[in-house]
C-alpha cells in the first residue's frame, strides 16, 4: 500500500493539528546531547530522519548506515570525525552516494580529520577515525549548504581551542546557520558570527540544562497552503510554534499573507484563516534563506492561478532528488506551466487549466506533501505515499483527520 488516493473536497472549515517537533533543531541537539550529556531533549520529532541519527549516535565502530538523511550525513561526518576511537564506515542510499560532500570533508581534513572516501572522490561513503583535531581555524565556502557550516559549529566547542570559520562567499539558509548558534548559546557555548568568521569558544562540559524542541515550521507549511486552496474562513490552530522561532521557514507568515491567510499567535499557538483571495496575479519570493517552502509555494501558487517566480533556489537540485526538475514535471502533469534554470522556479498559474494527475514523489517527501493540499480542488494520486516518514510519519493519519478521504492502494 504505497500509493494513496486523496480527496479534500470534504475539509473542515475548523481544525486543528498537533505538529511533531522541528527535525533541524531535534536534529541539531541530539548531536549536541551526544557530545554534552548533560543536554537533555523534550519535544523531538518524530521523523524518520531523526531515528537515524538516534541509532547512528550510539554507534563507534562498524557500518553506519543513515540512509536519505542528508543532514545525519552532513551532521556525522562531523561528529565521527572529533569522537576519540571511533572508527566507522557512513553510508547511505543510492542517492546520497550522489549527493557532494567534498566541501565539509575538506574543512574537517583541515583541521585534521582522518576521512577516507571509499566510493567516488568527493561523495559518501567515508571511512572516519575519530581523533582530537589539533588545528582551530579553516575557511570554506559558505554559498553551497548551510549544514556544513553547522557541521562544524556543532562540533567546534570540543576541539581544544575551539574553532574559527572563515566564511567564503555569499551565506545560504543563514537562518539556520543563525539557529545552530543560538541553539550552542542556549546550552552554554559562546558562538558568534563577525562578519565573515564564525568563533566557537572551546567548552569541554556543560551544566545540566532541559530544551524543549519547537515543532516544524515547515511542516505547518503544508497547512497553509491548505488553508490558502480553501473557502474563505477557513481557519486552522497549529501548535506548538514561536513567534520568535529560530527556522527559518516562519518567514511562511509573511509569504502566505500575500496568498490571503492570515497568521495570528496566541499562548504557543498559531491561528491560520483564509480571509482573503491572492494579493496579486504575481508574485516572487526570494527563498535563498528557506528553499525548503519553494515547493508547497509553487503548488499553492498553481492552485490559486497565480504567477510565481521562485529564486535562490541553487540547493535544490542536490536534495533528496532535483526538486526543481520534479517540480516542473509534477505541475506541468496537473496543468501548470513551469520554467526552470539551476536556481530558479517560475510558476505561470494563471493560464493553469487543473486536472487530476497520478503524483512521482522521487524517494523526496517534500513532493508528497507539498503536491497534497491541491486535492482540495483536484483528486491526485501520491506514489510512494511512505516517504512522508522522514519527516512527518503523521502526515496521511493528519490530514484524514481534517476531513481529507485518504485510501490506500
Amino acid at each position: 500500500m504505497s500509493t494513496v488516493q486523496i480527496s479534500g473536497s470534504s475539509l473542515s472549515a475548523n481544525f486543528s493539528i498537533e505538529l511533531t517537533g522541528s527535525k533541524s533543531e531535534t536534529n541539531r541537539l541530539l548531536l549536541l546531547a551526544a557530545l554534552y550529556p548533560n543536554l537533555t531533549l523534550l519535544n523531538d520529532s518524530n521523523a524518520h530522519d531523526v531515528s537515524v541519527m538516534k541509532k547512528a549516535l550510539q554507534l563507534s565502530s562498524g557500518t553506519v548506515d543513515i540512509h536519505h538523511a542528508g543532514t545525519a550525513m552532513r551532521f556525522l561526518t562531523a561528529y565521527f570525525s572529533v569522537s576519540e576511537n571511533a572508527e566507522v564506515l557512513l553510508t547511505g542510499s543510492n542517492r546520497m552516494k550522489q549527493r557532494p560532500i567534498a566541501l565539509l570533508v575538506d574543512a574537517l581534513r583541515a583541521l585534521g580529520a582522518t576521512i577516507e572516501y571509499r566510493g567516488e572522490e568527493g561523495y559518501p561513503p567515508l571511512h572516519i577515525k575519530g581523533a582530537v583535531l589539533p588545528r582551530s581555524s579553516v575557511s570554506i565556502a559558505a554559498n553551497v549548504s548551510s549544514q556544513y557550516l553547522s557541521a562544524l559549529c556543532l562540533v567546534g566547542a570540543k576541539l581544544p581551542e575551539g574553532v574559527e570559520i572563515e566564511l567564503v562567499g555569499s551565506i545560504t539558509s543563514l537562518p539556520y546557520l543563525n539557529m545552530t548558534l543560538q541553539l550552542l548559546e542556549r546550552i552554554g557555548i559562546s558562538a558568534k558570527l563577525d562578519d565573515r568568521r564564525i568563533h566557537i569558544a572551546p567548552k569541554s562540559d556543560i551544566e545540566p540544562i532541559s530544551l524543549a524542541v519547537e515543532s516544524d515550521w515547515s511542516a505547518a507549511s503544508y497547512y497553509y497552503s491548505i488553508v490558502a486552496l480553501s473557502k474563505l474562513g477557513t481557519k486552522a490552530t497549529l501548535s506548538t510554534l514561536r513567534e520568535d522561532s529560530l527556522q527559518g521557514d516562519r518567514v511562511l507568515s509573511t509569504i502566505y499573507t500575500d496568498f490571503g491567510v492570515s497568521t495570528r499567535f496566541d499562548d504557543g499557538k498559531v491561528i491560520l484563516e483564509k480571509v482573503s483571495g491572492p494579493m496579486s496575479q504575481t508574485l516572487s519570493y526570494d527563498l535563498k534563506d528557506a528553499p525548503d517552502i519553494a515547493q508547497t509555494i509553487a503548488v499553492t501558487a498553481a492552485g490559486l492561478h497565480v504567477d510565481c517566480f521562485l529564486t535562490g533556489l541553487h540547493t535544490l537540485p542536490i536534495k533528496e532528488t532535483d526538486r526543481l526538475a520534479a517540480m516542473k514535471y509534477e505541475l506541468e502533469k496537473v496543468g501548470a506551466s513551469v520554467n526552470i534554470d539551476a536556481e530558479s522556479l517560475r510558476v505561470f498559474g494563471q493560464k493553469a487549466k487543473l486536472q487530476s494527475a497520478s503524483i512521482a514523489t522521487y524517494n523526496d517527501h517534500r513532493m508528497a506533501m507539498a503536491f497534497a493540499p491541491l486535492a482540495i480542488l483536484i483528486p491526485l494520486t501520491i506514489e510512494e505515499s511512505f516517504v512522508v516518514e522522514k519527516s512527518y510519519p503523521d502526515f496521511w493519519k493528519d490530514l484524514s483527520s481534517i476531513g481529507y478521504q485518504v485510501s490506500y492502494v
